[in-house]
């Protein structure tokens, strides 16, 4: 790893103490790499069946799993979605407290997805999830892991902040604001974010995260959850920002998280001049304590009275061409009509009860495909959500020399009717295909594609 910054390596001294050495030695070890399972996809236990990249759990989360597998992005498993990689301290904040299935989530600084997806997999049908992005190369990487991962009820937006707030407000039951900072907890994983240390990058990021928080509070409901994050050990991003916000918020407080995250990571700091006496409910992980990354998490609960919510007045829905409806009566088995809407030009699968204004979303619920003269084009996103209703299906093995020819973009044999289907890989979708006489004629993206 490259040298750390003196003026970063003096902070860690006096924040760490004695354990600063602990610290630093387990920056010369590798990152430790893990995957969760999607669980919208394949149940825990299938999943056990068929798991060939490591059993040993990671302790607070229950469908995570430590890995020690090479090129895993190449394994069906991975293009099937049935797996999300990710480093497993940053799988901590969606863990601190337990969700109901049916709250709405707003992820407000989501790319490249998983604490997202993450969340998404503790909804029920009825739970909504809107992930938002303000970069749009970053927004593309999220919806493109949000639609590998097939997942139905979600919002993906590429908006500021402040215009998020003023499109939803009093929305949300939990935001996870996993706010942009100085990357600090990164520098093993990622070197890059060593050479862009400075202690003035960390004031910058201070003043950007209280922005984002108060906009979250707009965008919150009565009696909600804020989930406030980083991977950063500066004080002035993690304890100095959350008891700034509870100063200027008197109707929140801060709380403990479950007690599988509490026994994880170590106490919040008690900074000269904090005000918030029961700052040691947040949380720091640290790679010489645990296995994984630098992260900080707490948890901000507003303390009014939950309110039902108002039924928000739903615009008129736009017709819906017939020839929607005939595609997915000869693909489908079953579907929910009052689900598929129009929204901007596209036929969608989404509930038509939660309102997400023309425009305004980079992707709303599950793309079904393009109108073209007389038929629909499929999209890649409906493949991957809706493959447990098609009528044809082609399961393949995940060794087998089919699968890999259909990862590289290749026909494939089959004796399948014609018409269009899903390639499957333990029952759950890789991508699609058109039939036409005996020959699978591959719809697998060109980007996606092993080469």
């Amino acid at each position: 790893m490259k040298q750390l910054p003196a003026a970063f390596e003096k902070r860690m001294r006096k924040l760490l103490g004695e354990e600063f050495d602990s610290y630093k030695k387990a920056l010369e070890e590798p990152p430790v790499r893990a995957f969760r399972v999607n669980t919208d996809k394949i149940s825990l236990e299938d999943f056990k069946k068929i798991n060939e990249f490591s059993s040993e759990k990671i302790p607070y989360v229950e469908n995570g799993y430590y890995l020690s597998y090479d090129k895993i992005g190449n394994h069906p498993f991975h293009h099937a979605g049935m797996i999300y990689v990710q480093e497993p301290g940053a799988m901590a904040p969606a863990e601190c407290i337990d969700i109901d299935p049916e709250w709405k989530i707003l992820d407000m600084c989501a790319a490249p997805g998983g604490k997202s997806t993450q969340l998404k997999n503790k909804l029920s049908e009825k739970g909504i999830l809107v992930s938002n992005e303000i970069i749009p190369s970053r927004c593309k990487i999220l919806t493109g892991n949000i639609e590998r991962m097939g997942l139905k009820k979600t919002v993906t937006t590429c908006l500021d902040t402040k215009r998020l707030a003023s499109i939803f407000p009093d929305t949300f039951d939990l935001i996870m604001v996993d706010a942009p900072c100085s990357g600090e907890g990164m520098f093993r994983k990622e070197e890059i974010a060593i050479d862009e240390w400075s202690e003035e990058n960390v004031k910058m990021c201070a003043e950007r995260q209280a922005e984002i928080l108060d906009n979250a509070t707009v965008c919150l409901k009565s009696g909600g959850y804020i989930i406030y994050a980083t991977c950063t050990f500066s004080v002035e991003e993690n304890e100095k920002t959350v008891d700034a916000f509870l100063q200027n918020h008197s109707d929140f407080e801060l709380i403990k998280p479950k007690k599988a995250i509490i026994d994880s990571t170590s106490e919040g700091i008690a900074f000269e001049g904090c005000q918030t006496e029961n700052i040691h409910y947040a949380r720091r992980f640290y790679p010489h304590k645990s296995k994984g990354e630098g992260q900080f998490m707490a948890v901000l609960h507003h303390t009014g009275t939950p309110l039902l919510s108002a039924k928000k007045s739903v615009p008129s829905k736009e017709k819906v061409d017939k020839v929607v409806f005939d595609f997915l009566d000869e693909v489908l088995t079953d579907y929910d009509k009052d689900n598929v809407i129009m929204y901007n030009g596209n036929p969608v699968y989404f509930t038509p009860d939660f309102e997400v204004k023309k425009g305004s979303a980079f992707s709303c619920g599950v793309t079904i495909g393009e109108i073209r003269k007389n038929y629909i084009l499929p999209h890649h996103q409906f493949f991957m959500a809706m493959s447990k209703s098609f009528k044809r299906k082609i399961e393949l093995s995940p060794d087998s020399d089919e699968m890999k020819k259909y990862l590289h973009g290749e026909e494939i044999a089959t004796d399948c009717e014609n018409g269009w289907a899903v390639v499957t890989v333990c029952g759950c979708s890789v991508g699609g295909v058109k039939i036409v006489g005996g020959r699978a004629k591959n719809h697998y993206p060109k980007g996606l594609r092993l080469k």
